[in-house]
């Protein structure tokens, strides 16, 4: 970095030349600016500092000593500007092609569009986007220069004929004893360029206090940006600016670079990091587990990129605040699961769901756990213990029982998920206790339990981690429960259709009971117009289950109605007003067997026989 012509120059004319810009004496120095012209003079001035700076050390006389000492002062403050004005006629925004795989599509399609340079690092609806391509939508205008195959990608700053010239200005103040100078001005430009980029990339401003303030709704959108951010600013901006340190500094001194490179990330870096420390210390609650660990994978992701953005001893307490928010929101991802199983154990709600439909714990338990599932790959990293789940030898009543030597061979991560069910199911039992009609009970349970196996089976993750053993459990479960409807509806309906009863015999005759008959037909009918109207409203959402629930009364009903009909019917026909007593045809019942299940009123009567 050292200009020819040094030794020709004597130290008269080198304080001559440092004078003529001092900038506080001379207009055209103030309105001029040494690099922004000739380099000729350019090469003069740095042979000055160059001549002036070895002399110090010569130098006896006193009036010398003060006039080297002054002109010494006056060429750094002289450096001191011409440092600033390099870098700030060179910080411009970063552009979109930097930013983006040069050897990727979305390079090309940015390049040829030019639609999205300026574009605010925005909200994308495709969440699934490489960083690639999510990348393009930044914002400035330089050369790359990739060094590494790994996911850091450096790009270049400041011209290389620029770094070169800060690297001449450096050496001259760090070898005078301006190196504080120095690294204020670097720092205070860079950090600006830095800043500039965060608000493209809409980091905020925020205390870990204003963020913790927020609602989760609000959260959610700044998690999602913050993760897409983050990428950017720990491999791109973090990287090219710890780059362009390494080349300014360069063999200038032990840790200058790392002392400027500090200077001027250390604030961004710790704005950026609180984000994710506010998250992962806030108040813990279900729906902040999914976000939580979309944050934990993406920092567990970013921590090699940290270490090595960061790898110098000035900045480890960077790399030490990054491990510890990863700790911070794997123990909050553990604490939120066993929060969310106790609350789905304790959910209070009394009132029954209409129908016996599926309840709508039910429905957000069971999606919940499909998007755990989801997550299997990191959950299976943070679970490592098994829940706290009583036994049936523990005599708590307010507690499922849950043997875990039925399902030895489950990762932690399964257990979990299959005690959420567990519980899950206890707490409908107790819900279902609430309907007065035995039926609904168990109709109630079969729509419930049978929406939990069809979930499970629609996951194959979730599949895998429940497992066929423990499905065959729950399928049993909703059929047994569909049984026990049929039994506690259509037993007593089907009791009227029994002979017993209807026999009489005595000394002079024997046959049927007309009255005793009579009778049983009026009780069939009120009981299945009762039956009809009840159970046309309640309500089986699947219409392969309702189908199937449908059939299987069907087969019960329909054979004995047409066989009690066809062994009576002539006794009742051949009376008086037989319409009153056979009111339905084997027809009419099986069409209205398909009003049962829908969830809807029907008219008040049942379709007449036809005459």
């Amino acid at each position: 970095m050292e200009p020819p012509e040094e030794s020709k120059l004597g130290l008269e004319e080198a304080e001559e030349i440092v004078l003529r810009w001092d900038s506080t004496t001379s207009e055209e120095a103030r309105d001029n600016m040494i690099f922004g012209g000739d380099r000729l003079e350019v090469d003069r001035y740095l042979n000055a500092v160059d001549r002036i700076q070895r002399s110090m050390s010569s130098v006896s006389i006193s009036d010398d000593q003060a006039k080297v000492n002054s002109a010494i002062q006056i060429a750094m403050a002289r450096l001191e500007d011409e440092f600033r004005n390099i870098l700030l006629i060179h910080t411009t925004p970063i552009e979109a092609d930097s930013l983006s795989d040069p050897s990727s599509s979305t390079h090309s399609a940015a390049t040829s569009s030019g639609g999205a340079a300026s574009a605010d690092f925005e909200d994308d609806p495709d969440e699934d986007k490489d960083e690639e391509e999510i990348l393009r939508r930044g914002d400035s205008s330089n050369s790359v220069s990739y060094r590494s195959t790994s996911s850091i990608r450096e790009i270049d700053l400041i011209p290389s004929d620029a770094v070169i010239d800060l690297g001449s200005i450096a050496e001259r103040m760090i070898s005078a004893g301006y190196l504080r100078e120095c690294i204020q001005v670097y720092g205070s430009v860079r950090k600006s360029a830095v800043d500039s980029s965060f608000r493209k990339l809409g980091i905020e401003k925020l205390s870990i206090g204003d963020i913790q303030r927020l609602e989760w709704d609000q959260l959610e959108t700044k998690i999602r940006r913050w993760i897409r951010a983050a990428k950017v600013c720990i491999r791109i901006v973090f990287a090219s600016e710890k780059k362009l340190c390494e080349q300014i500094f360069e063999g200038l001194g032990t840790a200058i670079d790392d002392a400027c490179f500090m200077e001027t990330v250390k604030g961004p870096a710790i704005q950026l990091f609180n984000f994710a420390e506010a998250i992962s210390i806030s108040r813990r609650s279900p729906e902040k587990l999914f976000k939580i660990l979309d944050l934990h994978d993406a920092l567990m992701d970013l921590i090699p990129d940290i270490d090595a953005v960061f790898e110098s001893k000035s900045s480890e307490s960077i790399r030490i605040q990054a491990a510890e928010i990863l700790s911070r929101l794997a123990e909050a991802a553990r604490g939120i699961l066993s929060e969310f199983e106790n609350a789905v154990l304790r959910e209070p709600s009394r009132v029954p769901v209409p129908g016996g439909t599926i309840h709508p714990l039910t429905r957000y338990v069971m999606n919940y756990i499909s998007l755990i599932s989801d997550y299997k790959q990191t959950l299976n990293e943070l679970i490592v213990s098994k829940p706290s789940a009583g036994s049936r030898y523990s005599g708590d009543p307010t507690t499922p029982d849950m043997e875990f030597a039925e399902l030895e061979g489950k990762t932690p991560l399964a257990l979990h998920l299959i005690w959420i069910i567990v519980i899950l199911q206890f707490n409908l039992d107790g819900k279902s206790k609430h309907y007065k009609d035995a039926s609904l009970v168990h109709l109630f349970m079969m729509n419930n339990v049978h929406y939990i196996v069809q979930k499970v089976k629609g996951s194959p993750e979730l599949r895998e981690m429940i497992g066929d053993d423990y499905l065959k459990k729950m399928t049993g479960k909703f059929r047994l429960a569909a049984t026990n409807y049929q039994r506690a509806t259509w037993v007593r309906v089907l009791y009227c259709l029994r002979d017993e009863g209807l026999h009489v015999s005595g000394s002079f005759s024997s046959g049927v009971s007309k009255s005793a008959l009579r009778e049983r037909f009026k009780t069939f009918n009120a009981m299945f117009e009762e039956v009809h109207r009840t159970q046309a409203m309640w309500l089986v959402p699947d219409s392969q289950l309702r189908e199937e629930l449908r059939i299987s009364v069907s087969e019960k009903l329909i054979p004995a109605y047409r066989s009690f009909l066809g062994r009576f019917r002539n006794h009742i026909e051949s009376g008086r007003h037989p319409e009153n007593y056979i009111k339905y045809s084997v027809e009419d019942l099986e069409n209205a067997v398909l009003d049962f299940f829908e969830g809807l009123p029907v008219s008040q009567h049942l379709r007449r026989r036809s005459q």
